[in-house]
């Protein structure tokens, strides 16, 4: 896994064998990443990252220049894996070990960016908890966008906050934006 753009350019981040992460493909986050450089500049928005395994959204999110960025995972080696990486770049994650469920239901800040990348043996109802949560809680900011990646097997598109679905290779990531009357 290697960072696209940025400061960070090129820089490779390889997960020890050990941890149960899935990084998403250079391809796939170049493209998400080319989408998303269309909506926002990247200085000016706040990320949250859930499920981050070895921090490859936070990282790409960091090295173009976003400054408020939470990375939350509950697996311990990616935690430690990430404060790594982060202190080897001088990078500002702000870094929390948290079952994601239960820090969506705790956390009371917004964001212009949730990007979320569970396992993809997650259930439907799983998934579907994730949209839920963000949008009971009312999450983003006015224009903010829930990214979730999944598999073929999940269909996320009856959500009314759902926008559309994008494929690259095996990857999936459904959209799901935040009203701006909210």
């Amino acid at each position: 896994m290697r960072i696209i753009s940025g400061k960070y350019k090129s820089k490779r981040i390889n997960a020890p064998n050990n941890l149960p992460v899935r990084p998403t493909t250079d391809m796939a986050k170049e493209a998400l990443f080319n989408i998303l450089n269309n909506y926002y500049y990247f200085d000016q928005i706040s990320v949250l990252d859930l499920f981050a395994g070895i921090g490859s959204i936070s990282f790409e999110f960091a090295s173009r220049g976003t400054q408020k960025i939470i990375t939350v995972d509950k697996h311990q080696g990616c935690i430690k894996f990430i404060h790594e990486i982060n202190k080897e770049l001088n990078s500002n994650l702000i870094i929390i070990k948290s079952n994601v469920y239960t820090f969506l239901e705790r956390t009371n800040q917004k964001f212009d960016v949730i990007f979320a990348d569970p396992p993809y043996d997650f259930s439907d109802e799983k998934f579907q908890r994730i949209v839920d949560l963000v949008f009971e809680k009312k999450l983003l900011n006015t224009k903010g966008m829930l990214i979730v990646e999944h598999s073929n097997n999940t269909d996320l598109s009856q959500n009314p906050s759902f926008t559309q679905k994008k494929k690259y290779g095996s990857n999936l990531f459904s959209f799901f934006e935040q009203s701006e009357d909210l």
